[in-house]
């Protein structure tokens, strides 16, 4: 399903899924589920599935809004308009973290930013920096057989909830910033269960906000480059 979270000023925040060009407003007819996390807690208590929780919330009364007119609507202006797609009711109990080097791209690009002049002496079958090295580490045990523990990716941490932004919203650069950079990002959305379990409720389009210039002085700066804010949304694509 393809959900989405927004806003009625006036009236609170909604859940929803998209269907066709508009947007049916599950909150209208299961007042109760006015956010994905509800939708989650209820699948949680039934035993039925996320999907399954949120279309059973829905039915022929439920009031429809024009896709088309959210995704236009300015935040926090008169008319309904889209906030992002998962989120907490306490954003400090939101982990936002992230991997890189997963992809030749991104590779090449960090290799040619941490490398110098004196690698071009080196083997070019030797990754000269680490960045090659962690990249070739991946291609070698990234995919594991099941069962068995594959190679761990570059983690960083970004931030809490309180980082997140919706469709449209802006982005921050801070005074001390050297850079605003976006990258392009798929974000997997996890809630944990009532186990301690984490359970993947679906993917979002994200935009994840860095500082190139403070990373490319010395890659060991790519921790404080990331704590900026980043965006997420418009839509939850569920498993």
């Amino acid at each position: 399903m393809r959900v989405v979270q927004f806003v009625i000023p006036g009236e609170g925040r909604r859940v929803g899924f998209v269907d066709g060009s508009s947007v049916v407003d599950v909150t209208s007819s299961s007042p109760e589920l006015t956010s994905v996390f509800d939708v989650f807690e209820a699948s949680q208590a039934s035993a039925d599935s996320f999907d399954d929780t949120l279309s059973n919330g829905a039915n022929n009364q439920s009031d429809r809004l024009i896709y088309a007119n959210l995704l236009d609507a300015e935040i926090d202006g008169n008319t309904p308009y889209l906030i992002a797609p998962f989120d907490h009711p306490d954003s400090h109990r939101v982990l936002v973290s992230g991997t890189g080097l997963t992809h030749t791209g991104s590779m090449e690009s960090r290799d040619q930013m941490h490398s110098d002049d004196s690698d071009s002496d080196k083997s070019s079958e030797e990754p000269a920096t680490d960045s090659a090295k962690m990249f070739q580490m991946g291609i070698e045990g990234g995919k594991p057989p099941v069962g068995e523990r594959g190679v761990s990716p570059e983690w960083f941490y970004k931030g809490n909830g309180t980082i997140i932004r919706g469709p449209g919203a802006g982005l921050e650069i801070p005074a001390f910033a050297l850079d605003g950079g976006e990258e392009p990002e798929l974000g997997g959305c996890y809630f944990i269960d009532k186990s301690g379990t984490p359970r993947r409720v679906g993917f979002a389009l994200a935009n994840e906000w860095s500082d190139h210039q403070t990373e490319k002085i010395n890659y060991l700066y790519l921790a404080p480059s990331k704590l900026r804010s980043a965006s997420l949304g418009p839509e939850l694509v569920t498993d």
